[in-house]
């Protein structure tokens, strides 16, 4: 069985963490940690884990990590950063699900982040945890990025087009919204629910810290900087992102068959046939992200429709999926549950 430690149980991805591995066969959660909630049972704070954790939040400083074989950073950026260096040295393979290893340009990360970064050396020996990109490189990792989720439903919708070259890499927009989820389990007013209910708004319009990352991911598959236009919105749901995807067609191309054949072999990568367009709630607790690709009035424009549950394949599903890939488990193992509907 795999050891398995969480830093930062407390909030959407971690008691996400929690309810993927509780199911997971090959793994063990051996500690969960809180700074605040110490000695609090798990399933007092999430009755849904009743019968599934019996075990206690304990605090950071108490916490055995170098036991364990994994540990998931389910924390606020700037935490993993300042404990990942002991763990690996201590033979700890780590998944960090915020965003201290995701940008390999230091200083650009501490623009976006506003703080120094604590482990700028390991920022080049960390993996960035896409599956569907980075497969090879996560199995040997030590210390696995786990994506955000703007970032997993954007590069997965243009990874196709780029890749094939058939659309023009320096005119990228890409229009995304996801629920009140994706700013974490914090008091913040326009996530209450009587600010974000019956409304729909776009933010960080400007620029929003997910757009370096994304950046980063979409130059890497074009070999060339790449221009983006990166708009995100708060939706008034809890789960799911919905991006829409435009690209200007340089070549001509069958564009349905260039996904399916992309996509062919990737477990939780489901390309709908033509015409289709796919709901946020056909993806809900799932580690799913379904695509559909139009050309509307087939003009010189391509449009790629893709949904993800953010808490799951936008964070805690992607985690276990990588955990899963480095320890040569079949990825699917804990991650194979049917989407919720209604």
């Amino acid at each position: 069985m795999i050891k398995v430690g969480v830093v930062g149980g407390t909030g959407y991805t971690g008691v996400e963490l929690l309810r993927l591995l509780c199911c997971h066969a090959e793994a063990e959660v051996v500690t969960i940690t809180s700074r605040g909630d110490a000695g609090t049972a798990v399933a007092d704070m999430f009755p849904s884990l009743r019968g599934r954790v019996d075990l206690d939040f304990v605090a950071p400083a108490d916490a055995d990590l170098e036991r364990c074989d994994v540990v998931f950073f389910a924390t606020p950026n700037g935490i993993a950063m300042q404990q990942a260096a002991g763990l690996v040295a201590a033979g700890v393979r780590v998944i960090d699900l915020a965003a201290d290893f995701r940008i390999r340009d230091v200083a650009l990360w501490e623009k976006w982040y506003g703080m120094q970064h604590a482990a700028p050396d390991l920022v080049a020996e960390a993996v960035y945890g896409l599956p569907e990109l980075n497969r090879e490189a996560i199995r040997g990792a030590r210390l696995v990025a786990n994506p955000g989720c703007y970032p997993t439903a954007v590069q997965l919708g243009f990874l196709p087009l780029i890749e094939a070259g058939v659309i023009d890499p320096s005119a990228l927009i890409a229009d995304a919204a996801s629920g009140a989820s994706g700013a974490g389990r914090k008091a913040e007013v326009r996530t209450l629910l009587a600010e974000a209910s019956d409304s729909f708004q776009a933010y960080g319009a400007s620029g929003h810290r997910h757009l370096p990352e994304i950046s980063q991911g979409l130059s890497g598959m074009a070999g060339a900087r790449v221009g983006l236009t990166f708009v995100p919105h708060l939706l008034p749901m809890v789960r799911g992102i919905h991006a829409t995807l435009y690209g200007r067609i340089t070549r001509e191309a069958d564009f349905q068959a260039l996904f399916e054949q992309r996509f062919a072999d990737e477990p939780f990568v489901d390309v709908m046939p033509p015409g289709r367009h796919p709901e946020t709630r056909s993806v809900r607790a799932s580690n799913l992200c379904r695509i559909a690709i139009h050309r509307p009035q087939d003009g010189d424009v391509v449009v790629v429709l893709a949904v993800i549950d953010n808490l799951v394949k936008g964070a805690a599903g992607q985690a276990v999926q990588n955990m899963n890939i480095m320890f040569g488990l079949d990825e699917r193992e804990g991650l194979d549950g049917v989407p919720v509907s209604p």
